[in-house]
């Protein structure tokens, strides 16, 4: 099966990141710009977390909580769980279903080289069973 390094070579390994002291206003202010669920929260380099528009909802609108007035600091998940480039795609999927989550990080080392999807594993699972699919067609056929 694929790894996350083959996923991250077709989808790119842009990283959409937030400080942790910026209001979490401005953190939904990117996700909508970026078209995405989640960023990362880092320091400089370090990666200290993961914030996500569930994160948003759950932390913020159902609390009652000021957009503009909390920090990205205060609702983020910490800890983020990350995988390396070498990990395998099944074994990315089970962690996001095992941790319900829904965004990965890729590190290298110490360095964040990449961000994957729930939906990134979903389309790498399907193209690999077409892919299966079609090879056991023509297997049949010749």
């Amino acid at each position: 099966m694929r790894q996350v390094k083959h996923l991250l070579e077709g989808k790119g390994n842009k990283i959409f990141s937030i400080e942790p002291d910026v209001p979490v206003l401005e953190a939904i202010k990117r996700m909508a710009e970026y078209r995405i669920g989640a960023l990362m929260v880092m320091r400089g380099s370090a990666l200290v977390g993961v914030m996500s528009e569930r994160d948003y909802a759950r932390k913020v609108l159902l609390q009652g909580r000021s957009s503009s007035q909390t920090a990205v600091s205060d609702i983020m998940s910490g800890t983020p769980i990350t995988v390396s480039p070498d990990t395998d795609v099944f074994d990315c999927m089970r962690l996001c279903t095992d941790s319900r989550i829904r965004h990965l990080p890729v590190v290298d080392g110490e360095q964040v080289v990449g961000v994957i999807s729930i939906g990134d594993l979903v389309k790498a699972v399907i193209d690999a069973q077409a892919e299966e699919i079609e090879h056991l067609q023509r297997y049949i056929t010749s």
